[in-house]
């Protein structure tokens, strides 16, 4: 079966690098204090627990893709539908949870660490790209994409996130990684 993904539309391509609009979606995050490249495996464990039925219902949620990381922050509204961000050593991580849920519906965390979020509609620039889930990696194209960002007159509105789309049995040349910022036109 396939796998439910964040649902978009491109509205601008240039080779790896778009610019996205996102319907709206439900988050259940978590947060965790640690460096960059733990953070996911940390966090996963707590969030697999919630969609495998550690919650109010007891009902088990489809997984679904990116699984997202970023840096947990005042602006954590704003930010894309799943990722990893980190701001002091905390991370936010996310599951996109799927469409067939509205927040009334969804079932509750038994986990007092897991929250539920509605994420508005937004424009999100990405770059897509493959390889291990490292920060160097991260690093590297999150700047190619703020390049990119201001070259293509827009601004940033959020922090940046880290979305990872693959199991951590696939080989690190067929992953799929993407960093996503949220963006609006410049003035």
């Amino acid at each position: 079966m396939a796998t439910e993904e964040a649902e978009y539309t491109v509205l601008l391509k240039e080779e790896n690098l778009e610019v996205r609009h996102y319907e709206p979606q439900i988050v259940a995050e978590t947060v965790v204090e640690t460096e960059f490249e733990n953070a996911g495996s940390e966090a996963f464990g707590r969030l697999f627990k919630y969609i495998s039925g550690n919650n109010q219902s007891q009902q088990e949620i489809a997984m679904t893709a990116p699984v997202g990381q970023v840096a947990e922050s005042q602006k954590i509204d704003t930010t894309a539908p799943v990722g990893q961000t980190q701001v002091g050593g905390k991370w936010v991580v996310s599951f996109m949870m799927p469409r067939s849920f509205s927040m009334d519906s969804i079932p509750k965390p038994n986990d007092e660490r897991i929250a539920l979020r509605s994420v508005p509609e937004q424009t999100m620039a990405a770059i897509r790209y493959s390889g291990f889930w490292s920060e160097s990696g991260y690093q590297k194209n999150k700047s190619k994409l703020e390049k990119w960002i201001d070259k293509k007159g827009y601004i940033a509105t959020g922090e940046p996130i880290w979305a990872r789309y693959n199991a951590p049995f696939i080989p690190w040349f067929l992953r799929r990684n993407e960093v996503l910022i949220p963006i609006e036109r410049a003035q």
